[in-house]
């Protein structure tokens, strides 16, 4: 209820998905598995790629079809099947910056992510307690295992070896 006694909308889809929370989550899963082998950090631009790849329906389905042995390559290469699909995330990743960095606020503020500023990497904390498992609904659970797949698949290259697979700038 608002404050005028007014129920408030349902909020839609897209709210649903592109919410903070959901992409501190996100991002979270992504440092896991960038840090899975070598507990190395992120670099923070990585984190940007993160959320226009598992928020959009048709890249999120290439990266769960496509095992995690196969790599970033095979990933790309999926996606430049169709160009359009390639290119669209740098657009989406101008786009969704903003909500990345909310991401990270809401991350670095929840424990799940720290921040190191003075070499701009992004690490996945390990929570404790340890947490409950997720119970999370059908149209976001592929979300998580998809970016620590992305996380694990980035933490084998280069950052400049990402932005050429992906073609992106940063």
């Amino acid at each position: 209820m608002t404050e005028a006694g007014q129920s408030r909308p349902p909020l839609s889809d897209l709210a649903l998905v592109q919410n903070p929370g959901l992409g501190a989550f996100a991002l979270w899963r992504f440092g896991q598995g960038f840090q899975a082998d070598d507990e190395r950090p992120a670099p923070l631009a990585l984190a940007f790629l993160v959320l226009p790849i598992v928020l959009h329906r048709a890249t999120l389905n290439i990266v769960t079809s496509t095992n995690r042995p196969s790599g970033l390559a095979l990933f790309a290469a999926k996606l430049g099947k169709e160009r359009e699909q390639l290119l669209a995330v740098h657009e989406r990743a101008l786009l969704l910056r903003e909500l990345t960095l909310q991401s990270i606020a809401v991350g670095v503020s929840g424990r799940l992510l720290s921040l190191d500023y003075s070499n701009a990497n992004l690490r996945a904390n390990t929570p404790e307690p340890k947490p409950k498992k997720l119970v999370l609904p059908e149209r976001v659970r592929h979300f998580g295992p998809a970016a620590e797949k992305l996380g694990f698949w980035f933490s084998k290259l280069g950052t400049p070896q990402v932005a050429n697979l992906l073609r992106v700038e940063f």
